[in-house]
């Protein structure tokens, strides 16, 4: 598979380049305007739905709906973005993507109706798939072996607050404003972008004769194929705990008798607090271990821990679901290393690729275990459904880590046929 391996760039070397360098830097901020977006419709749902004239049943059926179609456009994003990082350069999608996004945010403020809502969720689904991917492949590849796995949580966990960001920023203002907001940080964060320059194992890359970006290649070799698969299902977790448990917190605690109203919005702020202390520690836990895999499965434990406590749940306070909510996102915090993972699986030719599909193949694979879930709510109460759900979305990401390769230490300098 591998067909030769890639002469770096003196001036460019990884080894040159730190944790805290330009780089992690501005990918962390990117990443940071990135989940400030993409989280913001599960913050302002509720309120933004209810403006344009939705009943509470509406507010929870068609929210569902609106998500489900942001995801979808992350999914369609991430082919486009992810071809274009391998064909184009990383720093073309970072730079593409995020004035797509920016400027649908800033559109999203102006809808009318959920239609239009929906439409303007999709594009900014499609600008948002591009931010991530990109963002860790330049990192990684900028990076020395022996930090990337640090640097990519850093930009991770630091990127991931911008969760926080966006609940306290719609507890001030309107939510059209916070979509106003979101647009303008992305428009700004532009003029950071022109310091970061692209990665010397791309520009080897250009100057041979091998296919980059070719999406097929996933799928015309079988060893590639389950590798890409497996890269996949290792993060479903991720969604599954984010789109269901966290976002439709509300419905669950009325279900659990809680009788304090849960803020899906305050929910989503205390998981990715979690989120971004778990990012940034995996990869501590990951260099300290030697090893990605047991890293992983030491927060899959967590995470079937604390989905456990979630459904343990009987009367309670609101409070006790906000601490869950946060152990949750702590448990999920190996979204970093599952990304990272992603990346070293793969030649510099479909690296973007990689990074860039697999994470947003798992967002947009939303829509999928609601329907699942929607599917079960049709035969039993609300609660068995989501536990069944979480069930089965677990048992399928052990046995694909089980399988998946180790990546830990793996040299990125080289391309495949």
């Amino acid at each position: 598979m591998y067909i030769f391996t890639l002469n770096n760039n003196r001036l460019m070397n990884p080894k040159n380049h730190g944790v805290f360098s330009i780089p992690v830097i501005v990918g962390a901020l990117g990443y940071f305007v990135d989940i400030y977006d993409l989280l913001l419709f599960g913050i302002v749902r509720k309120p933004s739905l209810a403006a344009l004239g939705l009943t509470p049943e509406e507010v929870t059926t068609v929210g569902e709906d609106i998500l489900s179609v942001q995801m979808f456009g992350l999914l369609i994003g991430g082919i486009i973005w992810g071809i274009m990082g391998d064909k184009k350069g990383r720093l073309s999608v970072l730079f593409g993507s995020i004035i797509l996004y920016s400027l649908a945010n800033i559109a999203n403020g102006m809808v009318v109706n959920t239609t239009q809502y929906a439409i303007v969720r999709f594009i900014a689904g499609i600008g948002l798939a591009g931010e991530l991917g990109a963002g860790i492949t330049l990192v990684a590849e900028l990076l020395s072996k022996e930090k990337r796995g640090i640097g990519t949580s850093l930009v991770a966990g630091i990127g991931l607050t911008g969760a926080v960001v966006a609940y306290f920023v719609s507890k001030t203002f309107d939510w059209r404003v916070c979509y106003y907001i979101g647009g303008g940080l992305g428009l700004l964060l532009l003029l950071l972008r022109v310091s970061v320059f692209e990665s010397s194992m791309f520009h080897e890359t250009k100057k041979l004769n091998v296919s980059r970006g070719n999406f097929l290649m996933f799928f015309n070799n079988g060893t590639r194929f389950r590798k890409y698969m497996r890269s996949i299902l290792i993060g479903l977790p991720t969604w599954y705990v984010i789109g269901v448990l966290v976002t439709f917190s509300d419905q669950f605690g009325r279900e659990f008798g809680i009788e304090e109203a849960i803020s899906p919005g305050k929910a989503i702020m205390f998981a990715y607090v979690g989120i971004s202390v778990g990012d940034i520690l995996v990869g501590f836990v990951s260099n300290w271990l030697k090893s990605r895999k047991k890293a992983l499965y030491i927060f899959y434990a967590l995470t079937a821990l604390f989905v456990a406590l979630f459904f343990a749940q009987s009367g309670g306070s609101a409070a006790q679901m906000y601490t869950i909510c946060a152990g949750l996102g702590f448990a999920t915090g190996f979204w970093a290393i599952f990304v990272t993972m992603a990346a070293e699986q793969f030649g510099t030719n479909l690296r973007a690729t990689a990074a860039t599909t697999v994470p947003n193949v798992v967002r947009g694979s939303l829509p999928i275990i609601i329907i699942f879930f929607k599917w079960l709510r049709s035969d039993m109460s609300y609660v068995t459904a989501g536990l069944i759900t979480g069930i089965v979305v677990m048992i399928i990401a052990i046995l694909a880590a089980v399988r998946s390769d180790e990546t830990f230490g793996k040299d990125l300098n080289y391309v495949e046929e």
